[in-house]
């Protein structure tokens, strides 16, 4: 988030922050703990935030909104509708040309950047296209716990089995499941 990037450049506290822009620190916690909505909050707050900070209103309210993050089952599937949509080799030269996966991996948004690393490795190998090397440190990381998709977890509840997990995990797609993502389908999007 841009104000908090502002207080480490400027090595400044919320505290000082709020003694010198007149905004309560609780709402500059709030903020930056992402429990105040930005575009909720009056002009008057924004103003005086952006005044001490040495920004413009429009460049914290255009943070806050890049950083809004989708549940990742909503992600997944924004994803592979946009591989649909571009085409494999199109959606990879996007995907590297924009370096979304160093931005996610960078804000610790490690499940969106390691499934975007996972689909640029999977369309590399369909496409038998050499892998793209750029990312080799990232490469190196996995997720502590699997993530499984939403109809898996749904049918080991209905069915009180771990079974679908189990088949799930053998079943999933290398490249994903080397990050402990359990993936099996990404073509077949409607």
């Amino acid at each position: 988030m841009l104000i908090t990037e502002q207080l480490e450049k400027k090595q400044m506290t919320k505290y000082q922050l709020s003694r010198m822009s007149g905004v309560p620190q609780t709402t500059i916690n709030d903020i930056c703990s992402g429990r105040a909505d930005l575009e909720k909050c009056c002009a008057g707050t924004l103003y005086r935030l952006a005044n001490v900070l040495g920004v413009t209103i429009e460049e914290i309210l255009e943070s806050a909104a890049a950083e809004y993050r989708t549940s990742f089952e909503t992600f997944k599937s924004n994803t592979c509708h946009h591989v649909k949509d571009l085409g494999d080799v199109d959606f990879m030269i996007q995907l590297l040309e924009s370096d979304e996966i160093r931005t996610l991996y960078n804000r610790k948004w490690y499940p969106e950047a390691l499934y975007l690393l996972a689909m640029l490795d999977y369309l590399s190998r369909e496409n038998n296209i050499p892998v793209c090397t750029k990312y080799d440190d990232i490469r190196t990381r996995r997720l502590t716990k699997p993530v499984y998709p939403a109809g898996i977890i749904t049918t080991c509840a209905v069915l009180q089995s771990e079974e679908p997990k189990r088949r799930a995990e053998q079943e999933a797609i290398p490249e994903f499941r080397r990050f402990n993502i359990i993936e099996n389908e990404v073509r077949d999007v409607v």
